[in-house]
């Protein structure tokens, strides 16, 4: 996979942050609910650690061998999450709000930039590394990329029911 689908769903977020000012990224439609600001900040944490795994799957031969799990597969195959709400691990309770608007387009345009300077470093590289996910297995650097585009995606489905907790308001 090329980073073309990431950065073109990259890009989804990038525009779709227009529409918002910064008290509507930080409403929460219940005490127990994110924010869509702390969805984006959810998205750029992750993303960044999707991105450093498939570089260090890109300059290794370690864990060659491995194999995502059965679901991971089903997914890659899909080329898509489970259309389902999953729930995540405990720590994403403390994902914070965002400093700013500006904060997530820079850091989003940074993720863009970093996940095409990694899509060449993949093609160059004669590394075939993998790295665990911690709940499936083993990934390549090229599954990694198609996880985080597959992770973008799957979030633009609470930022739907976010936004129309938003239009009610």
């Amino acid at each position: 996979m090329t980073s073309d689908n990431l950065t073109k769903t990259l890009d989804t977020w990038i525009d779709a942050l227009s529409q918002y000012d910064f008290q509507q990224l930080c409403a929460k439609p219940s005490p127990a609910s994110w924010s869509i600001g702390q969805v984006y900040m959810h998205l750029i944490e992750n993303t960044v650690y999707f991105i450093e795994q498939a570089k260090i799957c890109a300059s290794s031969n370690d864990n060659i061998t491995g194999e995502p799990s059965g679901a991971a597969k089903a997914m890659f195959a899909n080329n898509s999450f489970p259309d389902e709400i999953l729930e995540g691990p405990p720590e994403n309770a403390a994902t914070p709000q965002p400093l700013s608007k500006a904060q997530l387009i820079v850091e989003l345009n940074r993720i863009k930039s970093e996940s095409e300077e990694i899509s060449v470093l993949i093609t160059s590289s004669q590394f075939k590394g993998k790295t665990k996910h911690p709940g499936l297995n083993y990934f390549s650097a090229n599954e990694w990329l198609q996880f985080a585009e597959m992770h973008l995606r799957h979030h633009l489905r609470q930022k739907a029911r976010i936004d129309a907790f938003l239009m009610r308001r």
